[in-house]
C-alpha cells in the first residue's frame, strides 16, 4: 500500500477520534481499510510461500507444500 493511503488512513482514524466522520469519510476510511487488509494478505502469502521448514532429519518441507489441515507434518 502506496505511504499516502496509508497516511490518509491514519488520519481519517484520527478524525474519526475526535468527531463523527461523513459519510463520504466513512466510505474512504472502509476503502482503505479494504486495500490495506488485501496488501497485508498478499505480503504474508508471499512470505509462507518462500518459508521452508527444516526437520530434525535435515529434510525441508515448503510451507506452500503442506495441506491446510497438515498438522500431522508438524511436530
Amino acid at each position: 500500500m502506496e505511504k499516502v493511503k496509508l497516511n490518509r488512513l491514519s488520519e481519517l482514524t484520527a478524525i474519526a477520534r475526535k468527531r463523527e466522520l461523513t459519510p463520504d469519510e466513512k466510505s474512504e476510511r472502509e476503502a482503505l481499510r479494504n486495500e490495506y487488509r488485501r496488501s497485508v494478505i498478499a505480503n504474508l502469502t508471499g512470505q509462507l510461500e518462500a518459508t521452508t521448514i527444516i526437520e530434525p532429519d535435515g529434510s525441508r518441507i515448503k510451507v506452500s507444500d503442506m495441506k491446510r489441515s497438515g498438522e500431522d507434518k508438524i511436530k
